[in-house]
């Protein structure tokens, strides 16, 4: 794609033009792959993103609604910065608790692809949902994860899914684990939390961007332990869409 800080205006103006039609007409897959390119092309395809984002609130996001709203909270321009604050103030994935319990701040972490902090913010509010208890001592009893509200789970998973373009969160840790047919050993290596009979360092080990492998987190690190994991994977907000 030209320069457009070389081109023409009327050269901009088609490029764009052309852009926003392949965008607006294409698969998920397909506008995944615009969204850069339109985040490129300026102020015209940051607009673009604005007007994609306001046509698609009333509806369930999906990884491109994700990718869109991340592009704009990054550019952090006085224009996006207006839009998402009066269009999302609370971000594109709906912050549902049945405990009142705040997940604004893991959506912004989420939004800057910060995946330590979000991880470290993950496991917060785990213990959060767990009580008092669990706060306290930081980690969670097998227990206390069955007990989860569904609601809440499905937010944080909701969370990690749709600002990782489809790559993190519970579920896709659960779609894996029953593709190995609940193998802990086969799904241990296959998330990057093992190799050989080497289990991965924590922190400086892990891979805090989207190069790693899928499923790779949230790790929380304390969801090592089977039990807290199976729970934690089995819980029935996997099963209620």
């Amino acid at each position: 794609m030209t320069d457009p800080m070389t081109a023409s205006l009327p050269e901009v103006s088609s490029q764009i033009g052309e852009l926003t039609h392949q965008f607006w007409s294409g698969s998920e897959k397909q506008q995944l792959q615009l969204i850069p390119e339109l985040v490129n092309s300026g102020t015209a395809g940051l607009e673009v993103l604005m007007e994609f984002l306001q046509q698609q609130s009333s509806t369930r996001p999906n990884l491109s609604v994700g990718l869109a709203y991340q592009a704009l909270y990054q550019a952090n321009t006085p224009k996006t910065q207006e839009f998402l604050q009066s269009s999302f103030p609370d971000g594109i994935v709906p912050l549902q608790s049945e405990v009142g319990i705040d997940y604004k701040p893991l959506q912004q972490q989420l939004a800057q692809q910060d995946f330590l902090a979000a991880d470290t913010l993950t496991l917060q509010k785990l213990c959060e949902l767990a009580g008092s208890a669990a706060i306290e001592r930081k980690w969670l009893y097998f227990s206390e994860v069955e007990k989860f509200p569904i609601t809440d789970l499905q937010t944080l998973d909701n969370l990690w899914v749709i600002h990782s373009q489809g790559k993190f969160g519970f579920s896709v840790q659960r779609e894996l684990w029953l593709g190995v047919g609940k193998n802990w050993e086969k799904l241990w290596p296959k998330i990057g939390w093992k190799t050989g009979k080497n289990w991965t360092r924590y922190p400086h080990e892990f891979t805090w961007d989207l190069s790693a492998p899928k499923g790779h987190l949230p790790l929380s690190n304390q969801l090592r332990g089977v039990r807290v994991m199976a729970s934690l994977l089995s819980h029935p907000a996997w099963s209620i869409s």
